[in-house]
């Protein structure tokens, strides 16, 4: 009996830990994402390309939000998988649920945007549109 309580008291340190590195790795995609924007929005202001500027940075910068919230739904999983109660269960619905909307309907976005852009982007190389 005594390994089987070592044995889970070191699968609730590799899971604490789990959780700590997805929520990390989360943090980071933010992090990422908004250095990557703010470098896409100094090239596009240097381009003076103001018309498509909004929508190539709400793109680069919500691929990164998209990323770190699966993150986020993956670190919250894991901190139920130890002893899940009836609380920890339902505050799981409830999060992945909410997370699973954002993702959802931020990527129903990100792809509308996508192709938007890509429509922008082929008036301008067919001579069809001016860009600012």
């Amino acid at each position: 009996m005594e390994f089987i309580e070592h044995l889970e008291a070191q699968l609730a340190v590799f899971i604490a830990l789990l959780k700590l590195a997805l929520e990390a790795v989360a943090a980071l995609c933010v992090l990422i994402g908004l250095v990557k924007t703010v470098q896409l929005a100094i090239v596009l202001n240097l381009r003076r390309s103001r018309k498509i500027a909004l929508v190539l940075l709400r793109l680069r910068f919500g691929v990164w939000l998209a990323i770190a919230l699966e993150f986020q739904l993956g670190a919250d999983i894991v901190a139920t998988t130890l002893a899940p109660t009836f609380e920890a269960l339902g505050k799981l619905g409830a999060i992945a649920a909410i997370r699973t909307f954002l993702n959802y309907f931020l990527n129903k976005e990100l792809a509308r945007e996508i192709k938007s852009n890509r429509k922008t982007e082929q008036k301008i190389f067919n001579g069809d549109g001016a860009v600012d």
